[in-house]
């Protein structure tokens, strides 16, 4: 399998679907593109954890990776004074635990159900096995290697060079996951708290920006989206004024 010619192909063609080719990059505030994923020729384990669960803690050794069916994942890192830090929301067809196909032999972070989630998990021989004889599904994860990659480094620039505000507008639009369409979409499970974790901002600030965010019509609180109510945004006006 010529990984590294894959690999140079995958990323020409999202860097061509986001940017275009005579285009500054700047940061993205749409979703990245769903990418399918057929497990079917791969031995998997079903697994459901409530809201709060944890799926596994950092420092756990890593042996396998969770394909993600329903739900939503918070990833954690917590540092020696205890310190916690998000990493990522993850919800429906993304992974976690990746990092056990390299060199990596214990979890980096923890991993938490913030809504009921089930999990497809893969023992790591197993999905090394069907990346070396599937070459769709070796070059669907690769693309969804470098899809994320690509969100790390556009969140690592979202950091240092916008504003809290704004961040919080592009953590909303993600989370929400339908870019720029015209209907509301919500989302439920994650709290003030954790999304002022997500951007760097104090609880206080967040409040702050939601409240105004409500007046403005970007968003909703909708008690009925998830057993304690949730989130709609209104991703068209909310994208229209961050571009």
């Amino acid at each position: 399998m010529a990984v590294p010619r894959i690999a140079e192909s995958v990323r020409h063609t999202i860097s061509q679907q986001k940017w275009g080719s005579n285009q500054p990059m700047r940061s993205n505030i749409e979703a990245p593109p769903r990418i399918s994923f057929d497990l079917d020729g791969v031995v998997t384990l079903n697994e459901s954890f409530p809201a709060g669960g944890t799926i596994f803690s950092q420092g756990d050794i890593a042996g396998t990776l969770m394909y993600v069916q329903a739900g939503r994942v918070k990833l954690s890192v917590a540092s020696k004074n205890g310190k916690e830090a998000i990493a990522a929301i993850l919800g429906p067809g993304e992974f976690l635990g990746e990092m056990c196909l390299g060199s990596r032999n214990t979890r980096m972070g923890t991993a938490t159900a913030i809504a009921p989630t089930a999990l497809k998990v893969i023992e790591k021989n197993e999905m090394v096995r069907a990346l070396h004889t599937d070459h769709a599904l070796s070059y669907a994860f690769l693309s969804y290697l470098l899809s994320r990659n690509i969100r790390l480094e556009e969140d690592l620039v979202d950091q240092v060079s916008h504003s809290s505000e704004r961040r919080l507008a592009r953590v909303l639009l993600l989370l929400a996951g339908k870019g720029n369409q015209r209907e509301p979409h919500g989302f439920a499970g994650i709290s003030q708290g954790t999304l002022a974790a997500m951007i760097g901002a104090t609880r206080g600030r967040v409040n702050l920006f939601m409240n105004k965010f409500r007046k403005h019509g970007f968003i909703k609180y909708d008690r009925h989206l998830g057993a304690n109510g949730g989130i709609r945004v209104n991703t068209s006006r909310l994208a229209k004024v961050l571009r």
